[in-house]
């Protein structure tokens, strides 16, 4: 018989390299060669309708813990001839094992598992070389593995068990032996003692055995003897039966005592099961006694302790039940004068904490439904309604005997003569004193709060208005200016204009009204906000007001430490606080609008530097308490915006009725009245005031040149003139500013342009005057240069080298007087000395190239003549 190939070490050891890669986690307990083939379900005999492939089966074992788990891997051959793995069962999910029928030769075998996915594709069919292979190598090594790691054999068809275990008691020795001598593994090991066990356990013993075959030997019969022997062995136990029963009877005496004896027992036990049945109710009584008693007792002493923490309980809320008498008496009637506001403050304190503590939040649920605690709650209410009555009545009617005392004192306002700053530091120093009490209120009753804004807005509304308007009235007295009518775009220049009285001092009343008030107006707002408990962000200083409001800021959080912090900006709360700050400081808009309105009467330049101070300040308040400071400004500043636009459409006016009483000679006398008033305004910019001049530049400047334009057309004549003279009358005046400011730049270079455009208008005009005949006959070459070709045009009408000749001597007869002429023509409408030597330079150049182009027509056109270069021409125009 051929070598198994089980016992083929080098197949074992490749197995364990492909499966574990020489790791030692997983041991190959078998491996051998295998055929594999596909059967059909149903259908056993159609074996061979697959081709047989070669496979090796392996065995493998692997500890994980205290565990070990059993798997059987396939294993097939490459291209190359060389093992690599192909698919992988679990042992544990092995069900049956299975020898086809079919086989004559009787190794081929199926391996049904039941975790396989499509169970309608019949499993794979494993031919082995022999029965050994079959028996011993694999399907005993598998039944051994699954009883000693799963506890548990899979079910087995087709295969007799008996012989497979008289095989394996035969050839276990050997098989264990060579093993051991090819490989010093503990697998052999295993199958053996798996092999030893199984047959002895699910067998029989070796004793049974031979007893089993003697009577096999005595009972030898052939195949045809079954129903014989059967029959047999029926009349034997039928003997065996009867002789049981004989004997029973003879037994008889001995069994009736023993029924004697059993009777008194029972009498026995009976008696016996009365007396438990008594003692059992007796005890059950005893039982249920001692319960009702260990009940009672624990019943009693869970009223004592519930008794006892009831009493704690009710100790704790008699403390809060009780009203200290100093503070009752503050509450309920006492002084709200500043000696007492210590012990005032201390009963709020003491009664926002009570009311707290009876809150259903802060108790538990079966106390808050109790009497006691709701006639309590009610009794704290009814003394919070008190005090917030009175405590609001008395601050209603302090805040106005606190202006009304400044009111009634002159000393507090500006007087002739004399500019008062106003101080509120007083005030606000006996407000703080009342400002923990505002918070109280606050939390007791939000609602009366709205009377006591109110009534502190009124009452410092009349205060504030006083003194802006005292303040404002003496500002305007105390300003030394001069009165001027000044008409800028109308008119001459008078010898005076150019040095005006000053009015810079108006600038400066303004900006001192501003630097005053707007910062007051600033810590009025701020400190109204926190002193009347709005939630809102703190007021974030600007440059001129930034150590003032620091103090009140610092003062007030002294009086409410850590209370009067904002808490975010609440739309509704910034809302209520917009609307307050509207009564506080309503009104004060005129007093600053009179002195915008007396500047500009002096002096409407002077919206310029009240309109850049006032930019200024309203781009550094920022903070939402100084939201009607704000609007203030913002309507200041419209006012200012609005005054110097009327002033700009005055100028505008002045043009417009300049330009009806207008010369056409000369230059217009808003052209050089405007560089005056530009550098006027300049001297004015401060802060952000570019934009309005910028605009106003624009506006005048169009102005003009519009009408400029429609000046110059009354008498077709002079257009080119009057526009020359004027732009560069408006580039000379405006030379300087226009290198500094962006805007007279821009109208600056189209007043170039527009000069350069009329320059050449007119000096085309006077040259074509004098030289007519020349450039009309270039113009006639230069038209039939269109039509006809330059070799045939000497042949046309009128453009014969003799016309050419004609043109000539008439055109350049007296050169000299000519030139004289165009100039003479030049200097004669001209008023503008300065402007002649630069027109004259325009008119040479300009001659000088138009000539050129004609000698050049000539020289294509009339190859052979002659006439004057140039070179000659420049030279005549250089004499004079």
């Amino acid at each position: 018989m051929a070598r198994s190939s089980a016992d083929d070490l080098e197949l074992r050891r490749a197995c364990e390299a492909i499966i574990d890669g020489g790791g030692g986690k997983q041991k190959v307990v078998l491996s051998i060669r295998v055929a594999k083939s596909r059967g059909v379900w149903g259908k056993a005999g159609k074996l061979g309708r697959h081709m047989a492939k070669p496979r090796v089966l392996a065995l493998t074992t692997k500890a994980k813990g205290q565990r070990t788990k059993a798997f059987l891997r396939v294993l097939k051959y490459s291209g190359g001839g060389i093992l690599e793995p192909a698919k992988i069962y679990k042992l544990k999910h092995l069900s049956k094992l299975e020898v086809v029928q079919n086989d004559p030769s009787g190794c081929t075998f199926m391996l049904g598992f039941d975790n396989l996915r499509s169970q309608s594709v019949a499993p794979p069919q494993w031919t082995m070389r022999n029965k050994d292979d079959r028996w011993n190598r694999i399907l005993l090594c598998i039944l051994n593995i699954c009883k000693e790691i799963l506890g548990r054999i899979p079910k087995v068809v087709g295969i007799d068990i008996v012989e497979m275990a008289l095989w394996a008691k035969e050839n276990t020795t050997a098989v264990s032996n060579q093993l051991s001598a090819e490989d010093g593994r503990d697998a052999s090991a295993m199958i053996q003692s798996n092999a030893q066990v199984t047959v002895e356990r699910d067998l029989v013993s070796q004793a049974e055995e031979e007893d089993m075959e003697a009577l096999l030997g005595t009972y030898v019969m052939g195949i045809g003897e079954a129903e014989a022997f059967s029959e047999r062995l029926k009349r034997e136990l039928l003997a065996l039966e009867a002789a049981n029963v004989h004997s029973l009877m003879e037994s008889e005496s001995i069994i009736e005592e023993v029924l004697q004896g059993l009777e008194v027992a029972t009498v026995c036990v009976e008696d016996m099961d009365v007396w438990l049945g008594i003692f059992n109710v007796k005890l059950r009584h005893m039982r249920e006694d001692i319960e009702s008693i260990e009940s009672r007792n624990n019943k009693l002493e869970l009223q004592s302790v519930s008794n006892k923490a009831l009493i704690e309980e009710l100790d704790i809320l008699l403390e809060r039940f009780e009203i200290p008498a100093e503070h009752e008496a503050s509450l309920t009637g006492g002084s709200f004068d500043e000696d007492n506001m210590v012990k005032n403050i201390e009963a709020c304190e003491w009664l926002t904490g009570a009311l707290r503590n009876l809150e259903a939040s802060s108790l538990d649920p079966c106390y808050a439904r109790m009497r006691g605690i709701k006639e309590k709650r009610a009794e704290l209410v009814l003394i919070k309604c008190t005090f917030v009555r009175r405590a609001s009545e008395f601050l209603r009617n302090y805040f106005p005997s606190l202006v009304d005392l400044m009111l009634n004192d002159k000393n507090y306002f500006s007087q002739r003569g004399q500019l008062k700053r106003p101080d509120h530091a007083d005030l606000r120093y006996k407000c703080r004193i009342y400002a923990r009490l505002l918070l109280h209120i606050k939390s007791l009753d939000k609602n009366c709060l709205g009377p006591l804004r109110k009534a502190y807005c009124h009452s410092l509304n009349l205060l504030l208005r006083r003194e802006a308007r005292e303040f404002s009235n003496e500002l305007r007295a105390g300003t030394k200016v001069t009165r001027s009518q000044i008409v800028w775009l109308e008119g001459p220049i008078p010898s005076n204009q150019t040095s005006n009285a000053d009015s810079s001092t108006v600038s400066e009343a303004y900006s001192k009204m501003l630097t005053v008030f707007i910062p007051l107006l600033v810590d009025e707002s701020s400190f109204f906000a926190h002193f009347m408990c709005f939630d809102v962000s703190a007021l974030a200083p600007s440059d001129a007001c930034a150590d003032t409001d620091k103090t009140v800021s610092d003062s007030i959080n002294e009086c409410t430490p850590g209370k009067i912090v904002a808490q975010g900006n609440d739309s509704a709360e910034l809302g209520i606080l917009n609307e307050c700050l509207r009564e506080l400081l309503d009104g004060l808009q005129e007093d600053f609008c009179s002195i915008v309105d007396w500047a500009y009467k002096i002096d409407p330049l002077c919206c310029i530097s009240m309109h850049g101070i006032t930019e200024r300040y309203l781009s550094g308040q920022k903070a939402d308490t100084a939201g009607f400071v704000r609007l203030l400004l913002d309507e200041l500043e419209t006012r200012i915006s609005m005054l110097f636009s009327r002033f700009v459409d005055d100028a505008c006016y002045q043009i417009e009725k300049c330009e009806r009483n207008a010369r056409q000679m000369g230059v217009l006398p808003y052209i050089p009245r405007f560089a005056i008033l530009a550098s006027r305004m300049e001297q004015y910019i401060q802060g952000q005031a570019r934009d309005l001049i910028d605009q106003a530049y624009t506006k005048i400047v169009s102005i003009m040149f519009v009408a400029l334009e429609r000046t110059a057309q009354i008498d077709p004549k002079y257009v080119d003139i009057v526009l020359l003279e004027n732009y560069a009358a408006f580039q000379n005046s405006l030379y300087d500013l226009a290198n500094v400011v962006p805007t007279l730049a821009k109208f600056y270079h189209q007043a170039s342009e527009s000069y350069e455009q009329a320059c050449l208008r007119h000096v085309s005009m006077v040259i074509y005057i004098h030289f007519e005949k020349l450039f009309q006959f270039a113009r006639r070459i230069e038209e039939l240069m269109f039509n006809v070709a330059p070799e045939e045009i000497p042949f046309q009408i009128g453009m014969s080298k003799v016309d050419l000749r004609k043109m000539l001597k008439s055109s350049f007869s007296g050169l000299d007087k000519i030139i004289n002429a165009m100039y003479r023509k030049l200097q004669k409408n001209i008023t503008a000395e300065e402007l002649l030597p630069s027109l004259w330079e325009k008119c040479k150049k300009e001659f000088l190239e138009k000539y050129g182009s004609f000698v050049q027509l000539v020289v294509r056109i009339y190859p052979n003549e002659t006439v004057p270069s140039v070179i000659e021409m420049r030279e005549a125009l250089s004499n004079l």
